[in-house]
């Protein structure tokens, strides 16, 4: 997306936009944190934000990968376009790769797959077996990208880009980006708490908090 600014931290990619993740093949250094004089006016004082847990099954289709004998992770950010590719996320456990097609390089074996299971706000683990992941789904229209409804952030400055670094640290963020006024952030889970957390935080219409982990009704 034209303008965007790009991030990296480790384990952690920002991406292009809603529409889905970016495969990122290089990224400019994390800028440091925003001082509470860039914060939007009423943004509260620094606190811990909320790390919800899933009180049923959740999906996704991501990146599982795994780097010699650390655990398998399930990439629910950007994945780095490489040989093997790069990335990180939580914990998936419950995996076993001699159930599902792979590739493998330099002690390294990944996937994409279709996963459900349950999410404790650390560990995804699964519960039913994994699947080749069918055509992504066109995500939903998302009010706050309607032009006549602009956020609070303003528009792609380097005052906006602070903030974006910001956010994306406090909130552990997986991808992110600036577009029509709002920064955008995903995270692992939210299930309404980690939104408020932000209105309340930034101001409201600042910051749109997404969810890698959908919850499945």
């Amino acid at each position: 997306m034209p303008g965007m600014n790009l991030l990296r931290a480790p384990h952690r990619l920002l991406g292009t936009g809603l529409a889905g993740v970016l495969l990122l093949s290089a990224c400019a250094g994390l800028a440091g944190p925003a001082s509470d004089g860039n914060l939007p006016d009423g943004a509260a004082t620094a606190t811990a934000p909320p790390a919800p847990s899933a009180s049923g099954p959740v999906a996704a289709i991501a990146t599982v990968l795994q780097e010699g004998d650390s655990p398998p992770e399930l990439c629910l950010g950007g994945v780095a376009e490489s040989l093997p590719p790069q990335c990180g996320g939580p914990e998936i456990a419950g995996w076993d790769w001699d159930t599902v097609e792979a590739d493998s390089a330099h002690d390294t074996t990944w996937g994409e797959y279709a996963v459900e299971g349950t999410w404790d706000s650390e560990t995804f683990r699964l519960t039913e077996a994994a699947e080749a992941p069918a055509e992504r789904p066109t995500p939903a229209d998302d009010p706050r990208l309607d032009p006549d409804n602009a956020g609070a952030a303003g528009p792609d400055t380097p005052e906006a880009q602070e903030l974006q670094n910001e956010v994306f640290d406090h909130l552990d963020g997986l991808s992110g980006w600036i577009e029509n006024g709002y920064v955008w952030v995903m995270v692992a889970y939210d299930d309404g708490s980690i939104q408020r957390y932000a209105d309340d935080k930034y101001g409201a219409d600042t910051v749109a908090v997404l969810s890698a982990l959908h919850d499945i009704e």
